[in-house]
């Protein structure tokens, strides 16, 4: 669907007289400019992005660049989590899936959040759609780990079978 609309919007811009550099036979990285055959000005193909108000630049470039290291360190911190599951399952590696799992799915959902809803209103609706989400997933696995076998005990029998 998504290459569909790509190609759309490039047969779009192409009627418009403008030769996309993906059409050509090389296939080198390089800037996505073209001329028009008739003028020498280069027209650049550019969508339009939606910048998150929360870490736009004039809100502190710096609360954005911890965020960003934040979420790669969750996600590094869940793939060392992984073996140390396998190898040494336990209580103390269950809660701490419980909440890197749940981080990482709240911050990766925010992000898609930010991209897709637009509105005042639409943004604080799914915002605390999103709180309301998180809070029960860990809360459930929580729950899961205390009551039943545990994360790491779970995947294992899933395994077994």
């Amino acid at each position: 669907m998504i290459i569909m609309a790509a190609v759309a919007r490039l047969s779009c811009v192409c009627r418009r007289g403008i030769k996309p550099l993906l059409y050509q036979s090389t296939l080198l990285p390089r800037a996505l400019v073209a001329s028009h055959k008739y003028q020498d000005h280069p027209y650049m193909l550019t969508a339009r992005i939606h910048a998150s108000q929360a870490l736009n630049a004039s809100s502190g470039s710096k609360a954005a660049s911890l965020h960003w290291t934040a979420e790669r360190a969750v996600s590094v911190l869940l793939l060392a989590m992984g073996p140390v599951a396998y190898f040494n399952p336990g209580p103390f590696i269950d809660y701490s899936l419980a909440a890197a799992l749940t981080l990482h799915g709240h911050w990766g959902l925010g992000q898609v959040l930010t991209d897709y809803v637009h509105g005042d209103t639409k943004i604080k609706i799914a915002n605390a759609g999103l709180f309301l989400l998180s809070t029960v997933t860990f809360a459930g696995l929580c729950y899961f780990n205390y009551n039943d076998v545990g994360i790491c005990k779970a995947v294992a029998l899933l395994w077994s079978k």
